[in-house]
């Protein structure tokens, strides 16, 4: 007994300790966002327990034009780029599920390939340049529009809808849109909403396919602009979106940077508790079959 006390005591010491170390950067980040930049200095960058709390950083950015267009780049494809996603994902799903689809096995075939083969970073490019998507919002959508991982996920879930409801509504005089928006969609609230959470978060991460395709710092979205306030706090001379934040009220960089960070990532962490029910259910679909 007292073997098992001591055990659970380390444990919970272990744990403690490991939990402290995960969540002090994101204490770090959230301190120094919210303080004084003349403390700030006068510490000499590193503050623990601020003194002085202060807005200013937040102020400053919030009403920097460059910040709020990334923001609303960035939401735009949140927001549409998820919908869309959601749609083709489950339409493709749902065609795939069906046995009486004539091409069913060619298509996964096809969807297959695209999770085991990828053609590369240049011919991505090139496609998107003879789309004409170049320095277009759409480019940061349309490839990625669906993934055959969550396809093939999804797919598992529809498979496990009993045939009887389709039947029952053909009967009542339903085609098969009439059975997908009428019935499958509305079972497939969990599902929806664990994949909507996917890909909104990556739609919301949007980098890499931004570094290749926007050239035009007015339509970056958040995560380039953040990673140019990283790389060119120290200079507000290039001219870019970037140098609208850097120091034009004598502020420091790094509060700078971190509000930046704090502002970017409270969306997604405030979407989390919303879903977290269906979302916990949704993880779980298809994987258990009666």
């Amino acid at each position: 007994m007292k073997e098992g006390k001591l055990f659970d005591m380390i444990n919970i010491f272990i744990l403690t300790v490991v939990g402290l170390v995960t969540l002090f950067p994101f204490y770090y980040v959230f301190v120094v966002s919210f303080t004084d930049p003349a403390e700030y200095i006068a510490k000499q960058g590193f503050v623990l327990f601020p003194e002085k709390w202060s807005l200013l950083s937040y102020k400053y950015i919030l009403s920097t034009a460059s910040y709020i267009r990334a923001t609303g780049v960035s939401t735009f494809l949140a927001t549409v780029g998820t919908v869309l996603s959601l749609m083709v994902t489950a339409t493709l799903a749902y065609g795939l599920s069906r046995k009486r689809l004539k091409i069913r096995k060619p298509l996964m075939m096809m969807v297959l390939f695209t999770m085991l083969f990828s053609p590369g970073i240049i011919p991505h490019y090139i496609l998107v340049r003879d789309l004409h998507l170049i320095n277009n919002i759409w480019s940061l959508i349309l490839p990625v529009l669906s993934s055959g991982w969550y396809v093939f996920l999804m797919k598992s879930f529809f498979d496990s809808i009993p045939p009887a409801l389709e039947e029952a509504a053909m009967v009542d005089g339903y085609n098969d849109i009439g059975i997908f928006f009428r019935i499958i969609l509305p079972l497939s609230l969990p599902a929806m909403a664990a994949f909507g959470l996917f890909y909104a978060v990556g739609y919301w991460n949007t980098y890499f396919n931004a570094v290749l395709y926007i050239n035009d710092s007015t339509k970056w979205p958040l995560q380039i602009l953040l990673q140019n306030i990283l790389i060119e706090s120290s200079t507000s001379s290039q001219g870019s979106g970037a140098a609208e934040l850097m120091n034009e009220q004598q502020l420091p960089a790094q509060t700078l940077k971190m509000a930046a960070v704090v502002v970017a990532t409270t969306p997604i962490l405030m979407i989390y508790p919303l879903l977290q029910k269906h979302f916990a259910k949704g993880v779980m679909l298809g994987s258990i079959k009666e």
